[in-house]
C-alpha cells in the first residue's frame, strides 16, 4: 500500500539536553491505516508528532506527507487535523461555540459548521450537551468534544496523542468507534498510546518506540508472531525492551 507519510531519519535533542529524545527515526505510514506509535511516556512519541505536526522542528531529518515536503508546513497544515493529550478548550464557552471557533481556525464557513457540529455531537453521544459550557463536562465528555475539534475540516491524516487516556470504558469505546468509521471513510489515523491492548485491537500497524528508537514495525499480528510464545503487544514489548511497560509522568 502507497505510504502518506514518509519519515526520514530524525533526530531530536532539545536544548540543553544530554541525550536524544528521538534517534534517527524512519517509518512509512500506510495510506489509510491506523497507526499506531506505542511506548511508555517518554519514549518519544509525542516529539514525533510535534515534528509531523510542524510544532518543533527536527534537530535532523525531514519527511513528508500526501507527498508534501515538511519544507512546506503551510500546506501540510491545511491537510492534517490534531488532537492533542492537553484539552485544547475554552472552559466557559459551549462545547457548539468551542467548535464553532476551532472550526473558523481552519476557515471552515459558517454555513458548513452549523451543519456539521450537530452531527459530529450526535455521532458521539453528546447532542443534548451541545449548550452546555465545557467546565461543566466529564473528562470523557471533554475528549469527545476535543475530538470534534480536531476533525471539522476534514483532514486527510489525523493525529492523535493519547486519545483515550483517564477516560471512563463508555467514552473509551465511543472514541474508538468513531475513529474507525472516520478511518472506513478515508481517513488517515497516526494514534499514539501506552495501552497495548488497546491498539492490538485498534490498530492496522504498528512502530514499538522507546527511548527514541524504533524498536520494530509491523501489524499488529506480524508482531505477536515475530516474538516465540508471544500472545500480545505487551508480552512483545517486554521480550524486545527487556522490562514492562511503565507510565511515567
Amino acid at each position: 500500500m502507497q505510504s502518506i507519510i514518509k519519515i526520514q531519519n530524525i533526530s531530536k535533542q532539545y536544548k540543553g539536553a544530554d541525550f536524544q529524545s528521538l534517534n534517527n527515526v524512519v517509518l512509512n505510514i500506510p495510506q489509510q491505516s491506523v497507526f499506531g506509535l506505542l511506548g511508555p511516556n517518554g519514549a518519544g512519541k509525542t516529539t514525533l508528532i510535534s515534528i509531523l505536526c510542524g510544532i518543533i522542528q527536527p534537530t535532523l531529518g525531514s519527511y513528508e506527507i500526501n507527498g508534501i515536503s515538511n519544507k512546506n508546513s503551510t500546506s501540510i497544515k491545511n491537510i492534517i487535523g490534531v488532537v492533542p493529550q492537553e484539552y485544547a478548550l475554552y472552559p466557559t464557552l459551549t462545547a457548539y461555540e468551542n467548535l464553532m471557533y476551532f472550526g473558523s481556525l481552519y476557515n471552515v464557513s459558517k454555513a458548513d459548521l452549523k451543519a456539521k457540529i450537530p452531527e459530529f455531537l450526535i455521532h458521539l453521544g453528546l447532542e443534548s450537551f451541545m449548550h452546555k459550557k465545557i467546565q461543566t463536562f466529564s473528562g470523557g465528555m471533554k475528549r469527545r468534544v476535543n475530538l470534534i475539534a480536531g476533525i471539522l475540516h476534514n483532514p486527510k491524516v489525523l493525529f492523535l496523542d493519547e486519545p483515550t487516556v483517564g477516560v471512563d470504558v463508555q467514552s473509551r469505546a465511543t472514541i474508538i468507534d468513531y475513529l474507525k468509521l472516520l478511518n472506513q471513510q478515508g481517513t488517515t489515523i497516526v494514534y499514539t498510546s501506552h495501552l497495548m491492548a488497546e491498539a492490538q485491537d485498534f490498530c492496522t500497524d504498528i512502530a514499538i518506540i522507546d527511548q527514541g528508537s524504533v524498536f520494530v514495525q509491523g501489524t499488529p499480528k506480524e508482531l505477536i508472531e515475530s516474538v516465540p510464545n508471544a500472545h500480545s503487544l505487551e508480552e512483545v514489548f517486554i521480550e524486545l525492551t527487556g522490562k514492562k511497560l511503565r507510565d511515567v509522568v
